[in-house]
């Protein structure tokens, strides 16, 4: 045996043995590039090179085949059943706390236990999947296993050899020493953005939907099949160190995180030190406010004893550690029931369904309603009125229902009627091919002039001030305005008639109204509602064609050589001047003196400067400029604004409360600059900005 062992050996060359470990280690490193860093240095094609020259490397001599090969990942057949584990180390579950009262008081335990007050704590987001058990021995990938009851789990290392964000074997860098066993603890989970496509893909195939991100995560490792595992978004994050064996383990949890780091196994976002019960709430605090901003869902923030020797030492009640907690967040979802469902009209003709409730609090909230979307989400979601529903609130977005729940019906359930006619005008309604929404057909219906006049009035469009929804519904069903153009004919003596409007307030709107045909071109392109034309959309236009008799000469082709119009906005503009009774309503804007063109050419993008060429995004709030403000300067001086964050931005503005696109920079390391860092640039590229010029709110 020893004889033919050598001799297997032997047909490797020794040239081939030193590539495969090289492409090993090379797949490792873009793989945890691409999963966790969302950084690739590599293209795909490259990628799938080194994988196809490995393949054939194992092919050709399989005895080069090991279970820690990125060839390995998918290979194992369906189970039966899942086999038991035995955690040697009880995987416990965390004491809740829900005010800064209870955190105080937890940590008073911590310090009377210890008769200490020099403790620090790590506190990191509590991320909302599956906890695991990963166990390397000498670097290799041996098991993994959920937590169960925390005593008992059961055996899921075939699938989780499938997320690839896991390493199958450690490389170490140098200086680094691998314990002989090494138990990483974390979470398996989903991001939010991919367990919606997840669904949007199962509710196409007829699928059952998943309730959250946390059910599609269990739901996805506890497959028998690992192939399915495998098609499924998962993510890992680890949290904690079980076992070791072999070397001096870590004395603080903050350094077991970065050697974990260090291995680069995926670690929980941003866990941070503090050495203060006041930074720890300072820190929950923060994570609360950017809960809506993560790409990930966080139902909490754990907080834990740094020394690990301490935290032994403190001892468990029940089940429950003495030396951590989790701080909860109010709950983003609930479930109850959908008594009725309504449809509302918009300023286009589109009929959105919204379901009504049996009222809920969901974060401190009493919700009522929820959006449908359109019919094609009723039937995707399988929903029935008198359905239990599980719905979401995440921050001010509109709630939505994400499932149902058919296991809690009792009969008495009835189908959701698709409106064939309006339901405010009667006409009927029209789904074009193609389209997933449904329209009035009735271009006059009062429900989308009231939309339409809420648009054209809104700040960002022509301003009027006094003009709000209220008013402006009211002088539709009066019968004062019956298209955009009569709001500068409203019958004023009639006006004072009505309850609620004397002579001062009704002067006041009156000059409000006349005082917005001044407004800039695009703000009026804008409020006119044009399918798939913004604020940024309808600058451009105004840009490109400065008047509204070139705009409605544009062909097609015109509106396509604007940079970032596709097909769909260019047929939308293109369309909406090609209809009749839109060429007469500009025709009456023209006649009540509505300033429909650019009175000055557009100044001159300056030849040098720090922002020319320069691709910029804008998040959060700005003091001294509006969003439409800045977005105009640094125009002028020669910048690029888009929407979205890539590679290939060169800057994101953060003002106040900036949103997702901020984390998205930091990830991706593109340059945030603060709002004087913007005024400065500005005024390098020549562009003078005064103190404060922002509208007043």
């Amino acid at each position: 045996m020893a004889e033919q062992s050598a001799t297997t050996q032997d047909r490797v060359p020794p040239e081939v043995r030193r590539r495969v470990d090289e492409l090993r280690r090379l797949i490792h490193r873009y793989n945890y590039e691409y999963y966790v860093l969302n950084a690739p240095t590599i293209s795909d094609a490259e990628y799938d090179a080194l994988m196809l020259e490995l393949r054939r490397l194992e092919e050709q001599y399989p005895e080069l085949i090991t279970p820690d090969s990125p060839t390995q990942r998918v290979g194992a057949p369906p189970a039966e059943g899942f086999a038991t584990v035995q955690h040697e180390i009880p995987m416990l579950s965390l004491a809740n706390v829900f005010s800064d009262g209870e955190i105080r008081a937890w940590a008073q335990r911590v310090y009377r236990l210890s008769n200490r007050s020099d403790i620090e704590f790590v506190t990191e987001p509590k991320v909302d999947g599956l906890a695991v058990s990963i166990v390397y021995e000498n670097g290799v990938l041996v098991r993994g296993a959920t937590r169960g009851d925390g005593y008992t789990g059961e055996d899921v290392t075939n699938n989780i050899r499938t997320i690839r964000m896991i390493p199958l074997r450690l490389y170490p860098p140098p200086g680094v020493e691998l314990p002989r066993v090494l138990e990483v603890r974390g979470e398996v989970y989903m991001n939010v953005q991919d367990f919606e496509q997840l669904n949007r893909e199962r509710g196409e195939q007829g699928l059952s939907l998943f309730a959250n991100p946390r059910n599609a995560a269990a739901g996805s490792l506890r497959q028998l099949d690992p192939s399915v595992t495998a098609s499924r978004p998962l993510r890992f994050a680890a949290w904690d160190i079980g076992r070791w064996e072999g070397t001096e383990p870590p004395t603080t949890h903050h350094a077991a995180l970065d050697f974990l780091a260090q291995l680069q196994i995926p670690v929980v976002p941003d866990y941070r030190l503090c050495h203060s019960i006041n930074e720890v709430i300072a820190e929950c605090h923060r994570w609360q406010e950017r809960r809506d901003l993560l790409e990930f869902e966080a139902d909490g923030v754990v907080i834990k004893v740094n020394d690990r020797a301490l935290y032994q030492a403190l001892g468990v009640v029940g089940r429950e550690p003495r030396g951590a907690v989790a701080y909860k967040f109010p709950a983003h979802e609930k479930t109850t029931i959908v008594r009725d469902v309504i449809w509302s009209v918009g300023r286009t003709g589109k009929l959105t369904p919204v379901a009504i409730l049996e009222p809920v609090e969901i974060g401190g909230v009493i919700v009522e309603r929820a959006t449908l979307h359109n019919e094609d989400e009723i039937r995707r979601l399988g929903l029935l009125l008198g359905d239990a529903v599980v719905v979401q609130r995440r921050g001010d977005v509109i709630p939505k229902i994400v499932a149902t729940i058919p296991q809690r019906r009792d009969g008495d359930e009835r189908p959701i009627e698709i409106p064939k006619q309006c339901p405010v005008c009667g006409a009927h309604t029209v789904r074009l091919e193609g389209e997933v929404d449904r329209y009035c057909s009735n271009p006059n219906c009062p429900a989308r002039l009231k939309a339409s006049i809420r648009q054209f009035a809104s700040r960002n469009a022509l301003d009027i001030e006094g003009l709000g929804e209220k008013i402006s519904d009211l002088f539709v069903d009066l019968g004062l305005v019956h298209s955009l153009p009569d709001l500068y004919t409203i019958d004023w003596n009639r006006v004072l008639q009505l309850e609620g409007f004397g002579p001062k307030k009704v002067e006041n709107l009156r000059k409000a109204i006349e005082a917005s045909k001044q407004r800039p071109f695009a703000r009026f392109l804008f409020g006119l509602g044009i399918r798939h034309v913004g604020e940024r959309n309808a600058q451009l236009l105004a840009e490109r064609f400065c008047s509204i008799d070139r705009l409605m000469q544009a062909t097609i082709d015109d509106l396509l050589e604007i940079p970032g119009f596709g097909p769909a906005v260019a047929q939308s503009v293109y369309e909406f001047f090609r209809e009749p009774k839109n060429r007469e309503m500009i025709e009456r804007f023209r006649q009540l003196g509505v300033r429909m063109a650019e009175e000055e050419a557009p100044a001159r993008v300056p030849a040098r400067g720090p922002l020319v060429g320069k691709t910029v995004v804008l998040t959060g709030r700005l003091e001294t400029l509006t969003r439409s403000q800045a977005e105009e300067l640094l125009r002028r001086a020669g910048a690029h604004v888009t929407e979205s964050v890539s590679r290939k931005t060169d800057y994101v503005v953060a003002g106040a409360e900036p949103g997702s696109k901020y984390l998205r920079a930091q990830q991706l390391g593109v340059p945030i600059l603060g709002e004087e860092d913007l005024l400065r640039m500005l005024r390098d590229s020549g562009i003078a900005v005064e103190a404060p010029i922002r509208s007043s709110d």
